[in-house]
């Protein structure tokens, strides 16, 4: 059981879903004599809104059938047994696995709702670094070497490298609508992750192609469109860094070399 459920939080709440609705109504023993069925199942109720409210669905759903298991075993008569003999318990019981659901359904949506909202709140944060850096005027090299470094957070990738050169044999390609296209055919990052060894992402700026962030995935991980726009507007400040960069007027005459051109930059 350790290993299985490898002592996360998720599995702690997995087996809180089993022992404590069996653990509140054996509890509830001494007093089911004294106690109408419908208290007995108020008190396991409880406990399956303390699940439910932790957001995991499976949790609560294994919560609200132990809870209806564990009220017909201990509670209702014939005790210590799965037998219903009374029309009003077996409604008691058929309450108690449907609150059960309805709860944790709701308890799981809030929480993807919370989960989404700080994600969306990430994503913000980490283009306005780009943003502020491109508006201030700091160095293209110091907006390129932070772009790569938040690139890397937000597609979760292994290595993201800006290079001003040919890209080479890769195919895969990040377009400016935020999708993601092998050869010409699009790739579902939601389900696959991002494709191949290495996925183009285009610098661009007024028009003009700048370069090129080479982007090395994590197998596996998903991503989502909405980082992909993300990672395409941290792009498209680059670029707007790059371009500023060259279009500067150079104050050592007329004869003054121009802006030196980027080293490749590497993210690890």
């Amino acid at each position: 059981m350790r290993r299985f459920l490898g002592l996360t939080f998720d599995g702690w709440i997995v087996i809180a879903a089993i022992v404590a609705p069996i653990a509140m109504a054996a509890l509830l023993v001494p007093w089911r004599d004294r106690l109408d069925a419908a208290d007995g199942a108020l008190f396991l109720v409880v406990v399956i809104v303390a699940i439910a409210s932790t957001g995991r669905r499976l949790a609560a759903v294994l919560a609200a059938v132990v809870s209806a298991l564990a009220f017909d075993y201990f509670l209702t008569i014939p005790y210590e047994s799965f037998r219903i003999t009374n029309h009003q318990d077996l409604i008691s019981e058929i309450l108690l696995v449907v609150v059960g659901l309805a709860v944790g359904e709701l308890a799981a949506r809030g929480r993807h709702h919370r989960v989404a909202a700080s994600t969306s709140s990430q994503h913000v944060a980490q283009l306005h670094a780009i943003t502020e850096l491109t508006a201030t005027g700091k160095d293209p090299a110091v907006v390129v070497a932070t772009a790569a470094s938040e690139l890397r957070e937000l597609l979760s990738l292994r290595e993201c490298r800006f290079t001003r050169g040919d890209v080479g044999n890769v195919t895969a390609r990040i377009t400016p609508a935020g999708l993601v296209v092998v050869g010409s055919e699009t790739w579902s990052t939601e389900g696959l992750g991002l494709p191949t060894k290495s996925v183009d992402l285009p610098v661009r700026s007024s028009g003009w192609l700048l370069g090129h962030f080479l982007l090395t995935p994590t197998p596996g991980v998903p991503v989502s469109r909405e980082q992909l726009r993300v990672a395409v507007a941290i792009a498209d400040q680059v670029g707007a860094a790059l371009s500023a960069e060259e279009s500067r007027p150079s104050t050592g005459g007329p004869d003054a070399p121009g802006p030196a051109p980027l080293p490749d930059t590497g993210s690890r």
